[in-house]
């Protein structure tokens, strides 16, 4: 049976060219761990640093692998991020389909187009298809290397069940070129001869990716570098078919130490754990970009990036083959760091579901202005002001303090003066606390510090607050305030 050319030709005049065209690739297998978030801001920086076009594809041709919900992961993910796609299934696109399950046909064409080409074979063997990559075969072993063409498809028309396999040359070696590794040649004698389509007539991994590559008109393909042992196969595809290879980019991996990747079994987080951890969508983007990747030149030293300066900076010369370490202290420092830029508004907006959850009725507002200097992570909030709810049970220790020269009888004494100047208070403000204070302070002749503490403790229960004592009083409102101050004095 002849294969029609025309076909081809076809698909081939649709292939956009004249652009970068990179490409994000996920399979929907659940939530988007670190490693694959990272491949997705690097391929839509490099499209976006170039002025080229960023294309979402969903690769689903595992179907036993599949997961409910997990596309609208993807989606929400890229969304949450700015990780913006100009192609892809929810906005279609020249080269559509954009879900692999959607492009079955497409696949077997082009592996009977390589069969023809004499770069595949049909393989009626029961070896086990999964039994890939895994070095243990022996190519003179598979009989049906050897069937003519003619023998196979009488086999194929009768029914009988198949794979299609990569022919791979016995002798010489193939040079597989990589953006960041350099030339890596390998000898073919060391490849096995990968299936390409499986018995259900779905592509593997590998063969659908390079069909769709080419189809899409990509350019550039990122991927994590436990990729480059396949990498060879690839070029012999494109090969055969005569196409340009495209450029790759394999990332080093990212690893929880220095001796292991991270990965979700091992209950490392993925994006999600980190949102749900307190951690900010900008926070954990601009740490990702660094894993791997460093800014040259004047802005060497950089480390805060936006999305946009991001696409300005990015380059293929900055990336590293070292393995990059997740450290969670990094991301915590950069956290705090956003958290500090933020307008006072969008901090607000950002604390006020974490405030909540221990504070019911008083100002989220000014609760929100005393934490932005002093938050690492949202999910630090809750705890850090629960005081302002519920008065936590303290020991009468806290009232002695070395700096603020405080001890139990000079607190007693500090408020003892301090409950009745502020039962006086006419306007419950900051100024007329704060004043209404250091002018007690300068009357009973003591720092600022020595009244401030007991009154501090007094009204938080702890040690540590955020805000100070005319802060703290003056959300607290003046009759929980004075309440809290006479059961310290009880205390005393």
């Amino acid at each position: 049976m002849a294969l029609d050319m025309k076909y081809f030709e076809e698909m081939e005049a649709k292939i956009p060219v004249g652009k970068v065209r990179t490409r994000f690739a996920p399979s929907p297998t659940g939530y988007m761990h670190v490693g694959n978030l990272r491949t997705a801001l690097y391929t839509w920086l490099i499209a976006r640093n170039a002025g080229g076009t960023f294309i979402l594809r969903i690769e689903d041709t595992d179907q036993g692998r599949l997961v409910e919900g997990a596309t609208d992961v993807i989606y929400k993910t890229l969304a949450e991020c700015h990780l913006d796609h100009d192609e892809g299934p929810d906005v279609g696109g020249p080269v559509a389909p954009y879900i692999q399950s959607e492009r079955r046909d497409t696949y077997g064409k082009y592996a009977r187009l390589l069969i023809e080409k004499g770069c595949a074979y049909y393989c009626f063997c029961e070896k086990a298809e999964s039994g890939e990559d895994t070095g243990d075969f022996n190519r003179a072993e598979d009989p049906c290397r050897a069937l003519s063409l003619e023998a196979a498809q009488a086999r194929v028309d009768a029914g009988e069940p198949y794979v299609i396999r990569q022919r791979i040359p016995e002798e010489g070696t193939t040079t597989f070129h990589d953006a960041i590794f350099g030339d890596i040649t390998v000898e073919n004698k060391t490849l096995d001869d990968q299936v390409l389509i499986k018995r259900d007539g779905m592509p593997t991994y590998n063969f659908a990716n390079v069909i769709d590559d080419h189809l899409m008109g990509i350019t550039h393909v990122v991927r994590g570098s436990e990729y480059l042992s396949s990498a060879p196969k690839y070029n012999l595809l494109y090969e055969g078919f005569g196409w340009t290879v495209p450029t790759y980019v394999h990332c080093s991996p990212v690893m929880r130490d220095a001796h292991n990747k991270m990965s979700k079994r091992h209950g490392d987080p993925s994006y999600e754990d980190l949102k749900d951890q307190g951690f900010l969508t900008e926070a954990i983007l601009n740490y990702v970009a660094l894993l791997g990747w460093s800014p040259r030149g004047d802005i060497a030293e950089q480390e805060i990036f936006s999305l946009e300066e991001l696409a300005r900076a990015f380059d293929l010369e900055g990336m590293s083959k070292s393995p990059a370490i997740f450290d969670m202290e990094k991301l915590t420092h950069f956290n705090a760091l956003y958290l500090r830029g933020m307008s006072q508004e969008d901090f607000a907006r950002a604390a006020e579901p974490y405030i909540r959850q221990t504070v019911k009725d008083l100002p989220a507002g000014e609760i929100a202005a005393l934490l932005q200097a002093r938050c690492e992570r949202l999910t630090d909030i809750p705890e850090k002001v629960a005081f302002f709810d519920t008065l936590p049970e303290y020991s009468a220790e806290l009232f002695t303090n070395k700096k603020s020269k405080t001890n139990p009888e000079v607190s007693k004494a500090m408020l003892e003066a301090a409950i009745p100047m502020l039962e006086g208070l006419s306007d419950w403000t900051q100024d007329a606390i704060h004043n209404g204070l250091v002018a007690l302070a300068e009357k009973l002749e003591v720092k600022n510090a020595t009244l401030m503490w007991p009154v501090r403790i007094a009204a938080a229960g702890q040690a540590v607050t955020p805000g100070g004592a005319v802060e703290i009083c003056r959300i607290l409102g003046k009759e929980e305030t004075l309440r809290r101050l006479k059961l310290g004095l009880d205390k005393l």
